[in-house]
């Protein structure tokens, strides 16, 4: 019996892949000001707060959106997964990155928050399917070890794992989920409906958490802090996803999530901005290697037969 051959195949860098790039990298430059953002929140709101209430001015800001567009319901199907994405990007991340953030630094949290492509890109073969190569996983993971190398130079890694790491890391592990289920999903609805309807699905949760929240400890902060807050419930938790999702569900979930390689160090530029720390001369070098690396994981070669 003839054994079967393999071919190798070089894919071409398609328009859609190049979009998928694009509207990934606007995702992550406005999810870059997310851990800064939340940690001025918090200095002076509930985390709960900021987290459940944040999601409820998205969704009232989904539903004029929905309503304007006519968009058609999704199916049951449909929305048993927007479950899954309303678990990971609604409720879980904003929720454990507030948490954590009351006593670490956003610096801190970006070094956790560099283990998400990794974990975005094993979903998205759990839940969306793709088979990356092992070429994809090699450049992956040079660009986490260049991140982690960096932030661990810089000072941002000290003592032993805290309340707040773990908190991190559960924030980590439910955002991957919810990103790749999300980008898989987008293929069929569009990211800003994905994130829209996930946004309204979680209404009853994020309503009830947050009255809850602001009986018990009526919200009073400056007005720096409800600049914050107006950027999370904005940019990170609404707009933001509608490129995010778009990318991934055009240039392949695992792939376009890698982008989110530049995302811890953009963290901590915003967090010198923003925040007054300090940060290392070396990102600009760190910055160069991991965008070596991300172009690397686009040029995938697939077998074939």
């Amino acid at each position: 019996m003839k054994a079967k051959s393999s071919v190798t195949v070089v894919r071409p860098v398609t328009a859609d892949r190049l979009t998928g790039l694009a509207l990934g990298a606007l995702g992550v430059l406005a999810f870059s000001m997310s851990l800064p953002a939340t940690r001025v929140a918090v200095h002076q709101l509930d985390p709960w707060f900021v987290a459940f209430g944040r999601a409820v001015g998205a969704a009232l800001l989904a539903w004029a959106y929905l309503g304007f567009t006519r968009a058609p319901r999704p199916t049951r199907s449909q929305w048993r997964r927007l479950s899954v994405v309303a678990l990971g990007v609604v409720v879980g991340f904003p929720l454990f990155t507030s948490l954590a953030l009351t006593t670490q630094p956003s610096a801190h949290g970006a070094v956790v928050i560099a283990v998400l492509p990794a974990v975005t890109a094993v979903f998205a073969v759990v839940r969306a399917g793709e088979r990356p190569p092992p070429l994809f996983w090699a450049a992956a993971g040079g660009g986490l070890l260049a991140v982690l190398g960096f932030l661990a130079a810089g000072g941002a890694v000290r003592g032993a794992l805290t309340a707040a790491d773990l908190f991190l890391l559960v924030a980590v592990v439910l955002c991957g989920l919810g990103y790749a289920e999300g980008g898989a999903l987008a293929r069929e609805l569009g990211g800003a409906r994905t994130i829209c309807w996930a946004l309204l699905l979680s209404l009853p949760v994020t309503v009830a958490v947050t009255l809850v929240v602001a009986v018990n400890r009526l919200p009073h902060a400056d007005a720096v802090t409800w600049s914050a807050f107006g950027y999370l419930t904005v940019v990170s938790m609404f707009l933001g996803f509608f490129a995010w999702y778009a990318g991934l569900a055009r240039g392949g979930v695992a792939r376009v999530g890698q982008v989110q390689l530049a995302q811890p160090v953009l963290t901590l530029l915003w967090s010198a901005v923003l925040l007054g720390e300090t940060v290392s001369g070396a990102s600009i070098m760190t910055s160069l290697g991991v965008l070596v690396c991300v172009v690397l994981t686009q040029y995938q070669r697939a077998r074939v037969g």
